[in-house]
C-alpha cells in the first residue's frame, strides 16, 4: 500500500461533509429502471458492487425529475407520486460499504429520441443536428415561463425526495447537451426575454436551480453541479464562459462542480470533438479544470477517460479536489481497492474506428451498457467485443424499453 497517496486522503466539502477518499463514481446512464421507472434488484446488485469496490464516492446515472421527458428507455423518475421503497434499497446498498451516494438529477430538454414521445422542451425551438440521424430526435418546443418555473420546481422536488430516502446529496445535471446545457448554450438558446441574450441571463435557468434545491434540502446534504468546460462546438458555449458561470455559482452554497465538456452533436465525454480540438488521452478535461481552479474557490472535479492511477494522482497534485472515473469502473468495478494495494489492471473497450462521430458515441455506450448489464447480474465484465453487434443488440433491447415506457405512458396518461 501506498500510504502517500493523494488519492486515498479526505476531502471536507464546503458543507462540512467529509468524502472517505477522492474517487469519484461518475454518473454513467445504465438504462436498468424496472417497467415503472424505479431501482430494483439490478441497480442496488450494481452500486453494492461499487460502493464494495472502495470508491469514495459514488454519482447515480442520471434521474429524471419529469417523467415525460427522458433521457433514455429504461431511465429512473424521481417525482411526486414515486414509490419511495426501491430508491431507499438503492441508497443504502449503495453506502453499504462507507462512502457517500449522490443521485444526479436531470431533465433532457431537446435531447429526447422521437419514438419515446413525450415533452421534448428547450429554451428555444432549436432541433440537434446530427447530421443524417437528425431525424431520430424529437422536435423541440420552446419553453414558456410557466413551463420554465415547473420545470425548476421539479428539480427542487427530486432533490427533496432524494435526501428524504437517504442520498447524500444531488448532482444538478447542466452539462451534455441536456436542459440546462441548453440554457447556458448560445447556439440553442436564442430567447430575447430574462432567460436569454446575455450569459447572465442564459444562466439563470441554472442559478434557479440551484437555489431552489439548496433552499428544500438541509445544509449538510450536498448540492453538486456539473457542467461543461465547452461544448466543443463553434460559436457554442466556450470555456471563458464556463469560468463565469462557475464564479456565478460557487458561493450558491454548491459543494463541489464536475468539469465534463460535449453533447450529442459534439460527444467530447467520450473523447470526440467536432472543433478540431483533440481529446486522444485519459482526463480529457483536465487542461481546464486546472486553471480554473486558480480562480474558484469550491472544490473541483475532473472526468473524462482516466483509466490509470498516476494519471489520478497528477490529476489532484495539479490542485484538482477530486478524481472522476466511469468507464474505468464499469470494466474494474474493484479499481479502488487495487490502486490501494498499488496493483494496476487495465481494461479498454474497442472503440471503432468509423465515420460517424455519433455512431462511434452510440456504440461506446452499447459496450459500456452490456458492462453495467452484467455487473447488475453478478457477472464480471467482458471487454473481448464487437463494436457493430454490441450496438446492434444494444438497439433491440432499448426498442424493447421504448415500447415498455409508451405502454407505461400511455397507461398513466388514462388515469389523469
Amino acid at each position: 500500500m501506498n500510504p502517500n497517496s493523494p488519492i486515498f486522503t479526505t476531502l471536507t466539502l464546503p458543507n462540512g461533509v467529509i468524502l472517505p477518499n477522492r474517487l469519484v463514481k461518475a454518473a454513467m446512464e445504465e438504462n436498468l429502471s424496472n417497467e415503472n421507472l424505479e431501482p430494483d434488484s439490478a441497480l442496488w446488485n450494481l452500486y453494492e458492487a461499487w460502493g464494495k469496490g472502495g470508491v469514495g464516492t459514488i454519482i447515480t446515472g442520471n434521474v429524471m425529475v419529469d417523467h415525460r421527458s427522458m433521457t433514455g428507455p429504461g431511465g429512473v423518475v424521481l417525482e411526486a407520486g414515486s414509490k419511495l421503497d426501491g430508491f431507499k434499497t438503492w441508497a443504502n446498498k449503495a453506502k453499504s460499504s462507507g462512502g457517500k451516494i449522490i443521485i444526479q438529477i436531470n431533465h433532457p430538454g431537446r435531447q429526447i429520441l422521437a419514438k419515446l414521445g413525450g415533452n421534448v422542451w428547450a429554451p428555444s425551438a432549436v432541433t440537434v443536428n446530427i447530421g443524417n440521424l437528425s431525424k431520430l430526435l424529437g422536435n423541440p418546443k420552446a419553453m414558456n415561463e410557466s413551463e420554465i418555473l415547473e420545470t425548476i420546481q421539479r428539480f427542487a422536488l427530486t432533490a427533496k425526495l432524494a435526501e428524504e430516502v437517504g442520498f447524500d446529496g444531488v448532482q444538478i445535471h447542466a452539462a451534455h447537451g441536456y436542459l440546462i446545457s441548453q440554457f447556458l448554450s448560445p447556439l440553442v438558446n436564442k430567447r430575447t426575454d430574462v432567460w436569454g441574450g446575455s450569459l447572465e441571463n442564459r444562466a439563470k435557468f441554472l442559478i434557479e436551480v440551484i437555489q431552489s434545491v439548496r433552499k428544500c434540502v438541509k445544509p449538510n446534504f450536498i448540492v453538486s453541479v456539473k457542467i461543461n468546460s465547452s461544448d466543443f462546438q463553434k460559436g457554442g458555449f466556450q470555456f471563458e464562459d464556463a469560468t463565469s458561470v462557475i464564479k456565478m455559482i460557487q458561493k450558491l452554497g454548491v459543494d463541489f462542480i464536475e468539469i465534463s465538456g460535449g453533447n450529442y452533436e459534439a460527444p467530447a465525454m467520450q473523447g470526440i470533438a467536432k472543433d478540431g480540438s483533440t481529446l486522444a488521452r485519459e482526463a480529457y478535461f483536465l487542461d481546464f479544470a486546472r486553471e480554473v481552479t486558480k480562480v474558484v474557490s469550491v472544490p473541483i472535479m475532473v472526468t473524462g477517460g482516466i483509466v490509470r492511477k498516476q494519471i489520478a494522482e497528477s490529476v489532484l497534485e495539479s490542485g484538482v479536489s477530486l478524481v472522476g472515473i466511469a468507464t474505468a469502473l464499469a470494466l474494474n468495478p474493484n479499481l479502488p481497492m487495487e490502486w490501494k494495494e498499488n496493483k494496476e489492471s487495465i481494461f479498454r473497450l474497442p472503440i471503432p474506428n468509423w465515420k460517424s462521430k455519433t455512431l462511434t458515441g452510440l456504440a461506446t455506450m452499447a459496450m459500456v451498457r452490456y458492462q453495467l448489464q452484467r455487473l447488475a447480474k453478478g457477472k464480471m465484465p467482458n471487454v473481448n467485443l464487437i463494436p457493430w453487434f454490441r450496438l446492434l443488440m444494444d438497439q433491440i433491447r432499448l426498442s424493447k424499453l421504448t415500447k415498455r415506457y409508451r405502454h407505461w405512458l400511455d397507461q398513466k396518461s388514462a388515469s389523469t
